[in-house]
């Protein structure tokens, strides 16, 4: 398994680099930040600072999305990257959430979010792709690789994923949502004549390391928040008792009552009240590396190739260096 440090761009970005330093002499293989414009600081330039930094760390947004960048930009710029780099970067995409409400626009429909999965990559690999109608090629691009890793919670989100991307980045880390979620992605990719185990499983949740469990949650808490601003829209689109989406997801919302991105994937965030301890124990990784290491075995043992760490608490070098020290090393051969 392979472990990916998570974090948001605030500034400095030094101090971005420095935390992603931290992880890869930790042994942590990924780095990855939030992507939205408004909120953080633009991430694609701190990638560069990053990758300069590091020796062998593979960098990308978890998740940019097709409408916040044209998507020849968004090649170009990975390309570029790689070009400098040695082909060290993974571009995770969704339909965007903070990023589009923030600037007052809906999230990409799937349909949109598909056809960008195969633009972004042809272009970045070297091919010619189509873009509103015109062909286009970058013709500096030589050797060029970008995996493209797909965000996705819903049915038919689920089943794009399986069927266009490179890999699946399921957003919380509860084994019995993982199993059905891998499980979707993969009868997806078989039904599209793909190759089911060839996708990348990349789960990603906050962890917390340490023996008080009740500080770890309310550090933590804010997640449960955040997969809730998706929860809502599946419920919206399917009914709460559709079938379409198992109630294990769904029924921790019932008491929402809206959301302010001011204070997005961040401890203490007012407009979490309303997820009990019990998502935030599912869904994350909380207490000593003993506990941690069973659920991310679990979760192994599902299909899962990666677990990225939330990194946005009280903690974030502790947390950092206890990956290091006892977590990682319980799954290297």
């Amino acid at each position: 398994m392979d472990f990916g440090l998570v974090l948001q761009t605030d500034p400095p970005a030094s101090q971005v680099v420095s935390l992603m330093r931290r992880a890869e002499r930790n042994g942590f293989r990924y780095g990855w930040t939030f992507d939205s414009a408004v909120l953080w600081q633009e991430p694609f330039v701190i990638y560069s600072q990053i990758l300069a930094n590091t020796q062998k760390l593979h960098v990308g947004p978890m998740v940019t999305n097709p409408g916040t960048r044209t998507w020849e930009v968004t090649a170009s710029t990975f390309a570029t990257l790689n070009d400098m780099y040695g082909n060290r970067t993974v571009c995770g995409i969704g339909r965007g959430d903070s990023a589009m409400r923030v600037a007052g626009r809906k999230p990409n429909t799937l349909a949109r979010l598909g056809e960008a999965i195969e633009v972004i990559r042809d272009l970045a690999e070297g091919r010619e792709a189509e873009v509103d109608g015109n062909p286009l090629r970058i013709p500096w691009v030589r050797d060029g690789k970008l995996p493209v890793w797909m965000a996705a919670y819903g049915p038919k989100a689920l089943a794009l994923a399986g069927e266009k991307a490179d890999g699946f980045i399921l957003q919380l880390a509860d084994p019995y949502l993982t199993e059905w979620m891998i499980g979707s992605v993969r009868e997806a990719a078989e039904r599209a004549g793909r190759d089911p185990d060839a996708l990348t499983i990349c789960v990603a949740a906050p962890a917390y390391v340490g023996e008080d469990l009740a500080h770890a949650r309310e550090q933590c808490r804010w997640f449960g928040g955040m997969v809730g601003n998706h929860v809502a829209d599946l419920v919206s689109r399917y009914g709460e008792h559709s079938g379409m989406v198992p109630e294990a997801l769904t029924e921790y919302i019932k008491s929402r009552q809206g959301y302010d991105y001011s204070h997005h994937g961040r401890a203490g965030n007012p407009s979490t009240d309303f997820v009990p301890d019990e998502i935030v124990d599912r869904f994350c990784l909380l207490g000593p590396p003993e506990a941690h290491i069973e659920k991310l075995r679990a979760l192994r043992d599902l299909g899962v190739d990666q677990f990225a760490v939330y990194d946005m608490h009280d903690a974030k070098e502790a947390t950092i260096d206890a990956y290091g020290q006892h977590v990682i090393p319980a799954f290297r051969s």
